[in-house]
């Protein structure tokens, strides 16, 4: 068996070697480092579109469903929307039609 052995003195690391190593760590950086961070900025913004047209769809899906929940309950409604859409009238009624006025 090997008795101990006895500790050898620390060696100072090559200047040299050491900005080698920091310039290869930039170097790696920049070719693919950059690329990264503007693709995940990229898909930030991308994520950022998504949920803003997100708020809308729901915003428009709120609002249909709304419509066809008069649609389906409201009689109302639906005179209403036969009345303005299609032009009916009620038996007895009175329909007074004026021609369109132009824009001035």
């Amino acid at each position: 068996m090997a008795g101990p052995r006895p500790l050898q003195p620390h060696r100072p690391l090559n200047r040299s070697l050491i900005a080698a190593g920091i310039m290869l760590v930039v170097a790696s950086l920049a070719v693919y480092g950059g690329s990264g961070v503007l693709r995940v900025r990229a898909l930030q913004q991308e994520i950022q579109q998504q949920e803003r047209e997100l708020a809308t769809l729901r915003a428009q899906t709120e609002k249909l469903t709304a419509t066809i929940d008069k649609l389906r309950h409201d009689p109302a409604y639906i005179e209403k929307l036969a009345r303005e859409d299609l032009g009916y009238v009620k038996e007895g009624e009175t329909v007074l039609k004026f021609p369109a006025t132009k824009p001035r």
